[in-house]
């Protein structure tokens, strides 16, 4: 019998193996000069989860889907924007960190200068792929669902921005739940619904019942990613992680285990799992890969 983590394992390595093969030929479609050129490689090509193309993948193969170039180039851009998130987090102005995906961070290679570059240029890609013909084999993808992803992802993005200026600002502070969940509704968790949002209008209207469905799935392990980050930080070690561990209690962030206690966080990420569990029940069989994911995001140990 197939146990439910190697489930889990088959869908995360199939969506990584699918992300790694798109992100390569989108990365060479486009022509940089060095050193821009080695810092995009060295900060989107050293691997990760891939959770948020994981996402996109598995919303846009729920049906058969005549959309499904768009899919692929909605979890190539959500993926470039991710990417250069971190490596703006890590910048000595911001989280200065020094490891990530247990390599050194994109200024530590590059320098500060060509790391805040290559973050710079990572969001007009992705933006550039959205809107090209990369993946189309015959049919071309309505112009209508196109401008809609661009939509999603620009709005995301804007929010992940306002979250990681809430999260700075509350270093050293303390901070009650609310104020803790605004931050990573927006830091955290609105990507992780762009995923889930761009994979969708590949698929379903905007009257289907199916986007309310996924809309509360996507508030609620968006919200459970971060949660589980932040025990993980305490309880994970820097060779499991591939960033430093215990970073966060270093610089004071407000963090869930800090605001109610590791025993109680953990019955949180748990609790939100669950419930993010329940809002798939609408869609049935179809949403096993969802399902499986959200199993592999409880146990993860990094």
């Amino acid at each position: 019998m197939t146990s439910i983590s190697h489930v889990n394992a088959n869908v995360l390595q199939a969506a990584q193996e699918r992300i790694q093969q798109d992100l390569t030929t989108a990365l060479d479609a486009f022509d940089l000069p060095e050193p821009l050129k080695s810092a995009v490689y060295h900060t989107v090509m050293l691997g990760g989860k891939r959770v948020r193309p994981a996402l996109c993948y598995a919303v846009a193969s729920m049906e058969k889907n005549p959309n499904y170039a768009a899919a692929r180039r909605a979890a190539v851009a959500v993926e470039l924007i991710h990417c250069y998130s971190l490596a703006h987090d890590d910048l000595p102005c911001m989280d200065n960190d020094l490891l990530r995906r247990g390599q050194p961070t994109c200024h530590v290679a590059f320098g500060e200068d060509t790391a805040l570059l290559a973050g710079d240029i990572l969001q007009s890609m992705a933006f550039e792929v959205l809107g090209s013909r990369l993946f189309d084999q015959q049919n071309s993808v309505d112009a209508s669902i196109v401008l809609r992803q661009m939509q999603i992802l620009a709005t995301a993005s804007s929010k992940m921005v306002c979250g990681q200026v809430l999260d700075l600002q509350a270093e050293g502070k303390e901070i009650d739940q609310e104020q803790l969940e605004n931050i990573h509704r927006n830091k955290t968790g609105a990507l992780i619904q762009a995923a889930l949002m761009m994979g969708a209008v590949t698929l379903f209207s905007g009257m289907d019942q199916a986007i309310p469905h996924l809309r509360q799935f996507g508030q609620r392990i968006g919200l459970a990613f971060q949660v589980q980050d932040d025990i993980l930080d305490i309880i994970s070690s820097t060779e499991t992680l591939g960033k430093t561990a215990g970073k966060d209690q270093q610089v004071q962030k407000s963090t869930y285990p800090a605001l109610m206690g590791l025993d109680a966080a953990q019955n949180y990420a748990k609790n939100l799992h669950d419930q993010a569990l329940a809002s798939l029940d609408y869609f049935g069989d179809a949403a096993i890969e969802l399902q499986q994911i959200v199993q592999f995001l409880l146990s993860r140990k990094s």
